[in-house]
């Protein structure tokens, strides 16, 4: 295995988060060098100018770019439309992909995709970042541990601003229309959140029903406004509200309860995570005091790019993005339908 790897980078002229890949990939000292595939071109001065002499060279789409090139892997930032195809390739020329959420526009396609990247003994894993914050690692740690106990409980909540979704540009873009994104909020955002409920208990949702809708009334064909119940193989229920809803900003926040204790990562507050033990002193409240740093995109590149140099494990599996997309697929199946359904565990 090779010391160093040479990262490619598949973009289009609408995909997301540009501003938080190009300085991760700029910053890794595990990148030798890193090969773009900009349809349209829109990107090519901004990818010069933010990774510098990193970036070797430039194609036009990922057909040319796999003619010439062979990564080590691959990054992936497009519309969930475009997604699937640029994935595909890149499996199809084995290399391990690290794909921006959701990635597809229906199940089926990620089920395809994920069986072709074990076909291939490939890691096909989503870009759900918050797994690499400090305080959710503390978290898992303590639950895993058996600091709470027996889980009994979870509540999620991610909220954002309902205010994106008055602008015209919004409307129009692809994040707006669920035939190029998938679904609205619970797919792009609420996604964070459902992952981590899973990663934190170390359990996998079975079983989701709630309601979906467009409360907010824009003119957008996706979700705005969601309300879940999840069921977890280790027996524990949970809930979850998503939504864009407040003027500006995010309300968020975790909380778990458990046979000894609970705890709460209340991020709406600066709380990133607290708890209490049931042994404690009535009134005791002990507080996660370490760094909440480095956090978001840029750790969670490096950690990809890490795992596949095999310096360490993946920080994610094809199955735990594919498990992920299932609960959200199987809520808009629960919202339509009426009925509770159920989601398969690998």
């Amino acid at each position: 295995m090779a010391d160093k790897a040479i990262v490619a980078l598949l973009i289009s002229e609408t995909s997301a988060h540009l501003s938080a890949y190009f300085p991760a990939l700029a910053s890794c000292e595990d990148i030798s060098e890193i090969i773009l595939s900009d349809a349209g071109q829109k990107h090519v001065a901004a990818a010069r100018q933010k990774l510098g002499d990193k970036l070797t060279r430039v194609y036009n789409s990922p057909e040319e770019l796999f003619k010439k090139e062979k990564p080590d892997m691959v990054l992936v930032s497009m519309e969930a439309i475009q997604s699937p195809a640029a994935i595909d390739i890149a499996l199809e020329h084995g290399c391990p992909v690290f794909a921006e959420k959701p990635s597809c526009t229906s199940i089926d396609q990620f089920e395809a995709l994920v069986k072709k990247a074990d076909a291939k003994h490939l890691n096909l894993m989503l870009a759900l970042a918050n797994r690499n914050n400090p305080e959710v690692k503390a978290a898992r740690r303590m639950v895993r541990k058996g600091t709470l106990g027996k889980i009994y409980s979870i509540q999620l909540n991610y909220i954002a601003d309902q205010t994106r979704l008055t602008s015209k540009g919004y409307q129009a873009g692809w994040f707006a229309q669920k035939k190029r994104a998938g679904g609205g909020h619970l797919i792009w955002l609420g996604i964070h959140w459902l992952d981590l409920g899973m990663y934190i208990t170390d359990s996998k949702i079975t079983d989701v029903s709630g309601f979906v809708t467009n409360v907010g009334g824009q003119p957008i064909d996706v979700e705005d406004s969601v309300a879940l119940s999840l069921k977890f193989d280790k027996g524990f229920l949970g809930t979850m509200t998503s939504g864009y809803f407040t003027k500006r900003g995010k309300q968020s926040m975790i909380k778990i309860w458990g046979s000894k204790g609970w705890l709460e990562m209340d991020y709406t507050t600066g709380k990133h995570l607290q708890w209490s033990l049931n042994a404690d002193k009535p009134g005791t409240i002990h507080k996660f005091e370490e760094s909440i740093q480095p956090r978001g995109y840029t750790p969670c590149v490096h950690a990809a790019v890490r795992s596949v140099l095999e310096k360490e494990p993946p920080t994610l599996t094809s199955h735990d993005s594919l498990q992920v997309l299932r609960t959200i697929y199987a809520a808009y199946e629960a919202s339509e339908t009426g009925k509770s359904q159920s989601i398969p565990v690998d």
